[in-house]
């Protein structure tokens, strides 16, 4: 499943753009993992809010469309946590309820800073199946 995950990743020219990659992929969750580099953050050196919150709606998309199949975001919400400075992103995303046409997931993003994965931002997004 997760070889299949990548092929889907590396048809989303944004997500090469940014270098996203699927890490796992199984029914029910999935995660991604995003190296920072200096043209991802704002001028205060941190992670842009705009670059989390593509891993979040990324993330729980792909959570959700390991049941759903092929699907798309129909709203999401993101809190940021604290400010991300590390080397590397990991969103972690998992469907809280789903059904036939839709489910509710969320995602957790964490940044791996030197002594230990710190929480950056939490979503909650309902993802709708596409026909």
């Amino acid at each position: 499943m997760l070889e299949y995950g990548k092929k889907i990743l590396n048809e989303q020219p944004f997500s090469i753009l940014l270098g996203a990659e699927l890490i796992a992929f199984e029914e029910g969750h999935a995660e991604l993992s995003l190296a920072i580099c200096d043209e991802l953050t704002q001028n205060f050196g941190f992670v842009h809010g705009g670059v989390l919150s593509y891993l979040a709606d990324n993330c729980i998309t792909f959570a959700a469309a390991s049941i759903l199949d092929k699907c798309v975001t129909s709203e999401y919400k993101i809190n940021y946590v604290r400010p991300a400075l590390g080397s590397n992103l990991i969103a972690r995303a998992t469907v809280l309820s789903s059904g036939k046409r839709q489910a509710t997931c969320e995602c957790k993003i964490y940044v791996l800073a030197e002594q230990s994965d710190k929480l950056v931002a939490v979503a909650l997004g309902t993802i709708s199946k596409v026909d």
